[in-house]
């Protein structure tokens, strides 16, 4: 049977969703290992999108096959029982047999959180990014509007892969709070570090270290250290995936 979840973590002290070698302790890996211990077999997740250490979810999607006889109710009540607290499968359902959470995504969205504030919330410290400073949003949202559509996104991303790296990015909207910002970006897929890169250099342009239109540069030279900075990961959430 194919089981489709969706899961929820805080991404402080995991070293992203993929499992890794070496025990290192990944999201992934933790489910699979719960999973093992209920049926008593090796069991393998696929994750819709492979979320980097310190990156956070409230909708990551994933699927599973398991032997026949178990429901998707006692699946979850299983995995909370035995997940660590800062792990969470918010939904549990039996799907086609063709359901694949990575191959069958048609939309990502991620948010991103900037405190722009001088004084420091403790309780929302692993969650957001402490940047304290002034930004110009229409400025930003002046760069952002050139890198919506479909484009290759080579320049932001953190290494050179062998596949394709053209993405289409549907949306990148601003909401401005007391004291933080948050950007929200919804693709067709996201490069590695691609989000927190963009991120990164959409601050440089609110801060006045670049123009609006240095990002057509980065597109079109497809040369990462043309872009900003990578924003760091606790500011980023995945938020849903659609399908």
């Amino acid at each position: 049977m194919n089981y489709r979840m969706v899961v929820q973590y805080d991404g402080t002290r995991y070293a992203g969703w993929q499992r890794q070698p070496m025990g290192k302790d990944t999201i992934q890996g933790k489910l699979e290992a719960a999973l093992g211990r209920m049926t008593g077999e090796r069991i393998e997740i696929s994750g819709a999108g492979r979320t980097d250490a310190g990156v956070h979810a409230r909708g990551q999607v994933a699927n599973v096959h398991l032997p026949e006889g178990y429901s998707a109710e006692g699946v979850r009540d299983y995995l909370n029982c035995y997940l660590p607290e800062d792990i969470c499968v918010t939904e549990m359902s039996e799907v086609s047999e063709r359901f694949h959470s990575r191959l069958n995504a048609g939309a990502k969205t991620y948010l991103y959180r900037i405190s722009t504030n001088t004084t420091k919330n403790v309780f929302e410290r692993k969650y957001i990014y402490d940047l304290d400073e002034t930004l110009d949003v229409g400025r930003m949202k002046m760069a952002a509007d050139y890198l919506i559509g479909e484009h290759d996104f080579q320049g932001f991303c953190a290494k050179k892969i062998k596949k394709s790296t053209i993405r289409k990015l549907y949306s990148v909207e601003f909401r401005e709070l007391p004291g933080e910002l948050q950007i929200s970006y919804r693709g067709s897929g996201f490069l590695y570090h691609m989000v927190r890169i963009l991120t990164g250099t959409l601050i440089e342009v609110g801060k006045y270290e670049r123009t609006p239109e240095s990002v057509q540069e980065v597109l079109r030279a497809r040369e990462r250290a043309k872009a900003g900075y990578t924003a760091p990961a606790k500011g980023l959430c995945l938020m849903r995936v659609e399908y």
